[in-house]
């Protein structure tokens, strides 16, 4: 069986959650026997090999709707359905705030799209978009898609909801490398003092609520992360807030990561909206108490395990900071993850997926 991942043009530039996502779950594909090509939107592409299409990231149609009609293949989607709108609603400043607080949600995505290719150039891989909008081809995929494949049940319930369409779907669980992010040795030290955020610094992640939350504390703030792609101002805003207990770091390998999960005693998400949190899948996977957003679908994966906190609160973040702080871990949430939350069984999960489609593999 031959299947081609198509993947946002930004995958490799502006890495985030989803890249992980899609290059895990090619990888372990590959270990079962499954061909698998990584594209990118805005690439030529001869589909002919191709017994399947993979999609990435339903929230970006304009990379989709060409393909699907230019290749007439049978595809599939990760949907990855992040809910931007109460960051928008409630985070964005001037004018932008304003207008977006008057505008259904899909309509803000469409403008963003718009907005992208008026201003910076961008192309719009799927002309068709213009003309259908954010909802209507969003609609349109869902009703083509021979299976949507959601990183959890809640994720399907928001999407199915909004859209006000139903769809076969199976949960395909995002993941961390076992061998990259294995506990550490039984009596390893932490620090107590360290707190760590790993994520893009951007708006929706929240830093700036975060380094307010922590700012002039008793705890060392480590952000670990670049800047998003538009998102200077962001991190300038960022830079400029913090105090001297926060450090900022760039982006780094995963080996590095390992390194800050193994010593900080609470890893932070306080994202305006989460599907997972796949660094906080990976820190708790290493023995990190874990603070995450109480937006989007975290419980699914975390239930009682993790602490909470309200991205919209400075003091709801620092109350949940200071909860995990005070906490040993006694090992529940490490053990539930690498039972459910490997990328084998991510490949073994879309696999049985491809194979409930009728395709062979």
């Amino acid at each position: 069986m031959k299947v081609l991942f198509i993947a946002r043009a930004t995958l490799y530039k502006d890495r985030g959650g989803d890249t992980t996502q899609v290059l895990g779950t090619a990888d372990h594909l590959k270990e079962l026997n499954i061909d698998v090509d990584v594209r990118l939107a805005n690439e030529v592409i001869d589909y002919r090999p191709y017994d399947l299409i993979h999609f990435f990231n339903i929230i970006r149609p304009a990379d989709i709707l060409q393909h699907i009609r230019a290749s007439g293949k049978p595809y599939v989607v990760s949907t990855i359905y992040v809910d931007y709108s109460e960051y928008d609603k409630k985070a964005r400043k001037g004018m932008a705030r304003l207008l977006f607080r008057l505008l259904p949600g899909d309509l803000i995505e469409y403008l963003k799209v718009v907005a992208r290719m008026a201003l910076n150039g961008e192309r719009i891989v799927s002309p068709s978009y213009l003309l259908y909008g954010q909802k209507r081809s969003i609609r349109k995929i869902i009703r083509g898609a021979g299976m949507l494949l959601p990183n959890s049940a809640s994720e399907y319930r928001r999407l199915s909801r909004h859209y006000k369409m139903e769809q076969r779907y199976r949960v395909i669980p995002n993941s961390i490398d076992p061998a990259l992010f294995s506990p550490p040795k039984a009596g390893a030290e932490r620090d107590k003092g360290l707190v760590i955020c790993v994520g893009r610094i951007e708006g929706r992640k929240n830093q700036l609520n975060l380094i307010r939350a922590l700012n002039a504390t008793e705890y060392r703030l480590v952000i670990i992360g670049s800047p998003s792609a538009n998102q200077g101002k962001y991190y300038e805003a960022c830079r400029k807030e913090a105090g001297p207990n926060v450090t900022f770091v760039a982006a780094t390998s995963q080996q590095a990561l390992a390194g800050y999960y193994s010593t900080a005693q609470v890893h932070v998400l306080p994202s305006w909206f989460e599907t997972t949190g796949l660094s906080t899948l990976e820190a708790a996977a290493m023995g990190c108490n874990i603070v995450i957003t109480d937006k989007g679908d975290t419980k699914e994966y975390f239930g009682d395990q993790a602490f909470y906190c309200d991205p919209e609160s400075p003091a709801s973040i620092y109350e949940a900071v200071r909860q995990a702080s005070a906490v040993v871990p006694d090992g529940s949430l490490q053990r539930k993850i690498f039972s459910a939350y490997t990328w084998h069984r991510t490949a073994t999960e879309t696999a049985a997926a491809y194979a409930a489609m009728g395709v062979p593999v």
